[in-house]
């Protein structure tokens, strides 16, 4: 298992042929605390840049985009009435959905972790 980031702050945990998505620390401390969280439905075709997510704070509102295409096969309805895991633990309870993708080629874009930490090093 691996995991990617994306230049707009999505992680994405690749185990075969399916993707896990969140947004990475460095995104929730941007929002401030998650007061609501919007999560695809299970079936959803997505492309790579589409809104995946919806994501509410005390600061902003913000979209989370696909960063793989597929479909959407599983989406942690824990959110919902919890959106605040996304706040305490963004790249374990506070994943958003689960995507069954369709082309790996689009994961090479993708940033391991070094170089996403010099990526939002850079953006301070």
């Amino acid at each position: 298992m691996s995991i990617k980031f994306t230049k707009d702050h999505e992680w994405v945990s690749i185990d075969g042929d399916i993707a896990t998505v969140g947004i990475s620390d460095y995104a929730q401390e941007q929002l401030g605390d998650v007061v609501f969280v919007e999560v695809p439905d299970v079936g959803r075709d997505l492309s790579k840049g589409d809104e995946l997510a919806v994501v509410e704070s005390v600061k902003a509102a913000s979209e989370v985009y696909a960063p793989i295409s597929g479909e959407v096969i599983e989406v942690n309805s824990e959110l919902e009435d919890a959106p605040s895991k996304v706040n305490e633990d963004a790249f374990g309870e506070g994943w958003f959905a689960k995507i069954k993708f369709s082309n790996a080629d689009e994961t090479a874009e993708m940033m391991d972790e070094d170089a996403y930490k010099t990526y939002i090093e850079g953006l301070s």
